[in-house]
């Protein structure tokens, strides 16, 4: 039987780095996997010297930031090297979480050829809307970003990025994030969660040209993993996105599955997940042996 490899894509603020308790539970399971850094992510990321203990606030929130200037195009340039390294080898199947869809669909609109599976989980995967605009639609109306507005630093305008101070200690952002994010976990493995992230992410979420297409896109089998306790995004516009996109392509529809577990808890404890996740590699390795 044919092993694929599972190239796993982050989302904001993130990077490879986030996936590795997942790719240890992969390994036991006997399912190959590549974590990939986005542009401007991981050790190419700018930790501004401002932003270490004890904080200079006014270094933090004017340093230069390498992400500065990086596109949706950019990440899906790094993600086709990524995907044609590994076709090489077997089937492809491209797991992206929250942010990372957009890049994933992105790509499958530009070389569906590289891909055998694509698995969303709780990622954007835009077909009526740019990926950004979501956030004003009526499925996001529960989710309260005020924690994560307040550790915002800088002026994006200026700096031409995105900047978060992860780094803080007031109470109420903390226990703000960590009801965001991941509720489900304990508070030391929020704080753990938390000092994974890197403080800048680039502005460019995509434009109407990376929203899925039915002819490229829409012919990669996929599937929709749902985050049953996501409170960043939410199931009704998880929801919203599966019937989208069952919508542009009824003869190609997702196949859904559900974890119950907030936006980032299945990387924190990912038994589950790697379950899961080992589920549809085998799969996908039993039809490409068809």
């Amino acid at each position: 039987m044919t092993q694929p490899t599972l190239i796993l894509v982050h989302g904001a603020f993130a990077t490879s780095f986030s996936f590795a308790p997942l790719q240890a539970e992969l390994a036991f399971h006997g399912v190959r996997s590549a974590a990939v850094d986005l542009p401007g992510h991981g050790f190419a990321a700018t930790f501004p010297l401002g932003y270490q203990a004890p904080q200079d606030l006014a270094r933090f929130t004017s340093e230069p930031g390498s992400i500065r200037g990086v596109t949706v195009d950019d990440n899906v340039r790094a993600l086709t090297e990524a995907a044609a390294r590994a076709k090489e080898h077997g089937p492809v199947v491209i797991v992206a979480h929250s942010r990372g869809g957009a890049t994933l669909t992105a790509l499958a609109n530009a070389h569906p050829e590289l891909i055998d599976h694509m698995v969303y989980v709780s990622a954007w995967a835009p077909v009526d809307l740019p990926a950004a605009e979501y956030n004003a639609e009526p499925e996001m109306k529960t989710v309260d970003n005020a924690a994560l507005a307040r550790a915002l630093a800088g002026d994006p305008g200026q700096l031409g990025l995105l900047r978060c101070n992860f780094r803080q200690a007031d109470p109420e952002v903390l226990d703000g994030l960590k009801a965001l994010f991941c509720a489900d976990v304990s508070d030391d493995e929020f704080r753990i969660f938390l000092n994974s992230l890197q403080p800048d992410e680039n502005l460019d979420a995509g434009g109407p040209e990376h929203r899925a297409q039915a002819g490229t896109w829409g012919t990669i089998p996929r599937t929709f993993v749902r985050l049953g306790e996501d409170r960043s995004v939410p199931t009704a516009m998880q929801d919203r996105l599966i019937r989208e996109g069952d919508a542009l392509t009824p003869d190609n529809p997702y196949r859904v599955r559900t974890l119950m577990s907030s936006h980032v808890g299945w990387l924190i404890r990912p038994a589950e997940a790697a379950m899961q996740m080992a589920q549809i590699a085998a799969d996908v390795a039993a039809e490409s042996d068809r």
